[in-house]
């Protein structure tokens, strides 16, 4: 979508001979993608949907109502393959940014490891990546990159935070052998924050609000970001 075409602002037209100073009020922006992994948006295979990253996205649309910004935020659910690829990158996320919007991507299993790849993209398009979420993120086997929509290569992501969370569950189910089919992605090295939490793979929802060692869940960093860029110190 054409920049030109968003409404950032309002103000009210006036005779051209009219030099009196008016009033603009510019409304500052902000935009979410929370990206689900394989049988979340849609069925995989035969398996799902089961929305786990859209649970996850509730409590942020809460606290972002909380903090009565819900006028400036948008945020969307889209899966692993809606974000991969020129077409699907221009239709479903440039279409609903303008180049000043703070950027957050919360992605989870496959979701993590397309939006790991997607916040590098935007950064280098220009926009400012402010937060990344990658929950249990999966994607480097061989056997889920042949029958997936994923790109084939280790991401690289570039957000100013990096969160990354992954499941060691002390008591597994299907999702965790289904994450181990597709290989979840180990990082020694590379989040500002990175941890391991007992819980199940599907359980994005409970990765994305739990407390961290550092007293803050990756929820919590996020709106901390956004209150911040609301107020104008970002």
């Amino acid at each position: 979508m054409d920049d030109s075409k968003k409404n950032l602002g309002s103000h009210t037209l006036t005779c051209p001979t009219d030099e009196a100073i008016k009033e603009f009020k510019y409304m500052r922006r902000a935009v979410a993608f929370f990206i689900g992994g394989a049988g979340d948006k849609e069925s995989y295979y035969g398996f799902g949907p089961k929305y786990n990253v859209n649970r996850a996205r509730k409590p942020f649309t809460d606290s972002v109502k909380l903090a009565n910004w819900a006028a400036g935020v948008t945020s969307y659910h889209l899966g692993y393959n809606e974000v991969i690829g020129e077409e699907n990158i221009n239709a479903n996320v440039l279409s609903a940014l303008c180049k000043n919007d703070a950027v957050y991507i919360v992605g989870h299993s496959l979701g993590g490891w397309n939006g790991a790849h997607l916040s590098s993209l935007l950064t280098q398009m220009g926009y400012s990546v402010r937060v990344l979420v990658t929950l249990d993120p999966v994607g480097k086997g061989a056997l889920v990159g042949s029958i997936s929509n994923i790109y084939p290569d280790t991401p690289q992501p570039n957000a100013g935070l990096w969160i990354n969370i992954l499941a060691k569950s002390s008591d597994s189910d299907m999702s965790d052998w289904i994450a181990g089919i597709g290989e979840q992605w180990l990082l020694e090295s590379g989040p500002n924050v990175n941890c391991i939490m007992d819980v199940n793979h599907e359980s994005a929802d409970i990765m994305f609000t739990t407390v961290l060692a550092d007293e803050k869940s990756a929820l919590r960093y996020i709106i901390n970001s956004l209150n911040k860029h609301f107020r104008g110190e970002i």
